[in-house]
């Protein structure tokens, strides 16, 4: 199941996200989404579990919390058609 994450603060890696949220289940992966001209991040990602539990769990635990001065919004990823 992959997650949305926004409100990520710039300084902010895909090592540190994953790390916050492997606490919560196996992570298969997590991307950072960067401005393709300046590469500063756009504040927002995507992690991804292998079972939909452990993926509600980390929203349930994550969505709201507080990580490097701003609150992490969680919710389920919706995919594009």
């Amino acid at each position: 199941m992959k997650l949305f994450v926004k409100n990520i603060e710039g300084s902010v890696n895909e090592i540190l996200l994953e790390s916050i949220f492997k606490q919560y289940g196996e992570v298969l992966q997590t991307k950072i989404i960067y401005d393709t001209i300046t590469w500063e991040s756009r504040g927002f990602g995507f992690v991804e579990f292998r079972k939909k539990e452990e993926a509600m769990k980390a929203i349930e635990s994550l969505n709201g919390k507080e990580l490097v001065g701003k609150k992490l919004m969680v919710s389920e990823a919706i995919e594009k058609r």
